[in-house]
């Protein structure tokens, strides 16, 4: 495959950036995304040209370091697929591709397709944790919870903190994000003890960080690698609201 890309390049955050267009001649339809960029660097190695920088990690869709825009989708086009796990069979031969970083407020451009999400930590720092003392992992049966519970927490627990809800949103809201985490602890026993003041927490964090609010576009859903659900933003809302009110 002879694949065609457009790619974002700026030096540093203060840089003027642009798009600069590479083709890349040995392209195989087995190749994920980011082995592509990988053959890309090798290349403009080769002609002493500056790599692309790009984040990666485990290439597994697990760790949520990959996130790109890719043909103006946050992760590419294929659904609930991070862009680690895209693979080239999902274009065609000779298409031209644009590459740009996540792009929003609260996600400064640290160089080219890197940007800084280190506010999604500042926002788990601000209460996503459980800190009380539970003791000893009890077993599996010692608290009775409702399956359907569990398998909801599950679901919110999934989210891997890419930033790709961020990056669709036209808002560029985390709700999404901060919603999977309050959900995922606050829908479980352990976790309902400092449900209030997490939500208020993290919330007020979020806020703080310049993240914008939700307009249910849903924006942030469509894109999610992991499908999560934009139900637990309503949850969010609710819980925030009666923290609030009770505090």
């Amino acid at each position: 495959m002879i694949i065609h890309l457009r790619i974002w390049r700026q030096e540093d955050r203060t840089s003027k950036g642009r798009l600069v267009d590479y083709t890349v001649n040995e392209a195989s339809e087995h190749m994920s995304f980011l082995e592509l960029l990988d053959v890309l660097n090798e290349q403009l190695l080769q002609s002493g040209d500056e790599p692309v920088e790009f984040d990666s990690d485990c290439r597994e869709g697990i760790c949520g370091s990959c996130g790109l825009m890719v043909a103006g989708i946050a992760h590419g086009p294929q659904k609930r697929t991070a862009v680690c796990q895209l693979h080239m069979r999902s274009f065609n031969d000779g298409d031209t591709i644009t590459v740009e970083p996540f792009r929003a407020k609260a996600f400064p451009i640290i160089r080219d397709l890197v940007v800084d999400r280190s506010a999604f930590d500042r926002i788990i720092e601000a209460h996503g944790y459980v800190s009380v003392t539970t003791g000893s992992a009890p077993d599996a049966n010692a608290i009775p919870i409702p399956k359907e519970t569990v398998d909801d927490a599950m679901d919110y627990a999934a989210c891997i903190g890419c930033g790709a809800c961020v990056a669709a949103c036209p808002n560029g809201s985390a709700s999404l994000f901060t919603a999977a985490k309050i959900s995922h602890l606050g829908l479980l026993p352990q976790g309902q003890v400092e449900a209030s003041q997490r939500v208020i927490s993290m919330v007020d964090q979020m806020d703080a960080e310049g993240f914008g609010d939700c307009s249910n576009y849903a924006e942030c859903e469509a894109v999610c690698p992991k499908g999560i659900s934009i139900q637990g933003i309503a949850r969010m809302r609710r819980a925030y609201m009666k923290g609030v009110l009770s505090a």
